[in-house]
């Protein structure tokens, strides 16, 4: 399908435009039919002066459980209610980043599995949000993701470059604890055989080769999660072979866990040390959108 078309499906949307008491943000909840014909519910922030749009895409299932009517509040037993991108959606936008929260699309109601998030489908569903955000404003559009939401993130960056995807829509790419290794033998592995076996090194093992936009790999030094450890990061720079060009952020610190290691209140989650997260983010994707003369 090409862009043309493809921006013709996506603004069919439903956008309601609220304050959200919960979280205290202006923002609106967008619901856009992607080119495969469903549903993509997202929450957008869209401050005034819009430099550039970040897609954020939250760990475990990524099911925000978005009401559909005011006000835009994630589901009060979304999983990933508390995930480090999801809480910190308002220092994205504090950054003048037009910020798209992504749920679950219709067709995934108990959530995104590890095999929905590598799939061609998710890479459709990301290129239609990131078409919907350049109608919004023609600034870069960047993927960001975190823990499992890595695995959309770099698949949506894949996209880009196969089968004629999302093709120049996504301008740049941020994995953020990023999982790059399956334990054999591990619940993991034995919920999702498929997975384990075709990409034993998570995100590593994925087509990072055809991924040509500038990436940025975060991770946290004390992360103890054993799917994402911060040794890995330099083998995950070494398969982005094409890319513009890759960085590696290395954080440390932050405040006491109030989680276990591989969910969001501990290092895995940049707790305590969310807005130096962000701002290191938001520093990589300002200085990779300048635009040429």
């Amino acid at each position: 399908m090409n862009r043309a078309l493809r921006l013709i499906v996506v603004l069919g949307i439903l956008s309601l435009a609220t304050w959200n008491v919960a979280f205290g943000e202006s923002a609106s909840i967008v619901s856009i039919t992607t080119p495969r014909g469903v549903q993509q519910l997202f929450i957008l922030i869209k401050p005034d002066h819009v430099i550039a749009s970040v897609i954020l895409f939250a760990g475990g299932n990524g099911s925000l459980q978005l009401n559909r009517v005011p006000p835009p509040q994630v589901g009060p037993y979304a999983f990933v209610a508390g995930n480090f991108l999801v809480r910190s959606r308002e220092k994205f936008a504090a950054h003048d980043f037009m910020v798209a929260v992504i749920d679950a699309p219709s067709d995934q109601p108990k959530g995104m599995s590890p095999s929905f998030r590598v799939s061609k489908d998710q890479a459709i569903d990301i290129g239609a949000v990131a078409d919907y955000l350049k109608t919004q404003a023609d600034v870069p559009v960047w993927l960001v993701g975190t823990s499992a939401g890595s695995w959309s993130a770099a698949r949506g960056a894949i996209g880009a470059n196969r089968d004629g995807i999302a093709t120049g829509s996504i301008d740049g790419l941020v994995l953020t604890s990023t999982v790059t290794h399956i334990a054999p033998g591990s619940a993991f592995a034995k919920v999702f055989p498929e997975i384990a076996r075709d990409y034993p090194d998570g995100v590593i093992s994925m087509a990072l080769p055809e991924i040509r936009v500038p990436t940025l790999i975060v991770s946290h030094s004390e992360d103890a999660c054993e799917a994402t450890p911060a040794v890995d990061a330099p083998a995950l720079a070494k398969r982005l072979t094409q890319a513009a060009k890759v960085e590696i952020t290395l954080l440390s610190g932050g405040d006491p866990p109030r989680s276990v290691p591989c969910e969001a209140y501990a290092a895995h989650g940049y707790y305590g040390i969310e807005t130096q997260a962000v701002d290191r983010i938001a520093d990589f994707i300002t200085v990779n959108s300048k635009r040429g003369p």
